[in-house]
């Protein structure tokens, strides 16, 4: 398939196509995570065709000094951190920036989880799949240190699906995953945005709203037990 047929038309499209690629984990109880906020439309539609929860995990970029942008690395729940070493010896970064960018970040992905799904305690993923979605990977960081915070939670298998993924960042990122699915891997990526023909920002109001929705669909029981209160 040509670089052009897979050009999306917004995330909901690249939604449902991820999923038909994700039918085979239907019988293994999977849970699905979205990172917010433009994975979490993708994930909806993951969620609805195999029946299965949606839930977020938040990971936050740490920007360089003056350069914010720029991701030196990521934090997520749990007080998982991952760096880009390389980049920070260049960089010449010292350890008390990242300290304080951690902790700032930290403290606003842990705001970030209250606002998007309030204290409720994630769902107990023992002998469960869990299935980490985002709408695309340049550098993957984010998905680094989210994928390290759901290994955390023991899932019996532990996926990683995208619709538009940078070749070296899958090979990266493979080694964390059980299962890494990426629908196309342009060895020209540039941007994520580029391979959408609409990629709007996803404003928060939508995404409480696309998890509210899904969590009626699936029912009171879809979570099972919990795992308890994730720290950040």
């Amino acid at each position: 398939m040509s670089s052009t047929e897979m050009i999306f038309e917004d995330r909901g499209d690249a939604g449902r196509r991820l999923a038909g690629r994700l039918a085979r984990y239907v019988d293994e109880r999977p849970v699905v995570f979205a990172l917010p906020r433009g994975g979490v439309p993708v994930g909806a539609e993951v969620a609805r065709s195999l029946g299965a929860p949606l839930e977020i995990v938040v990971s936050r970029k740490l920007g360089a000094p003056g350069q914010p942008e720029f991701g030196i690395g990521a934090v997520a729940p749990g007080g998982v951190r991952v760096l880009n070493e390389r980049a920070v010896r260049v960089l010449g970064i010292e350890n008390d920036y990242l300290d304080w960018v951690s902790a700032r970040e930290s403290a606003e992905a842990e705001r970030r989880l209250l606002l998007f799904r309030g204290d409720r305690p994630y769902p107990d993923l023992d002998g469960r799949t869990a299935i980490l979605v985002d709408d695309g990977l340049a550098t993957g960081v984010t998905a680094r240190a989210a994928l390290l915070a759901l290994n955390r939670l023991n899932p019996r298998r532990l996926v990683l699906a995208v619709p538009v993924c940078a070749p070296q960042t899958a090979k990266l990122l493979r080694p964390e995953t059980d299962d890494l699915i990426c629908l196309v891997e342009p060895s020209d990526l540039e941007a994520v945005g580029l391979w959408y023909r609409n990629f709007e920002q996803v404003p928060d109001e939508e995404v409480v709203r696309l998890l509210e929705e899904a969590r009626r669909a699936a029912g009171p029981d879809a979570g099972e037990e919990d795992a308890g209160p994730v720290e950040q």
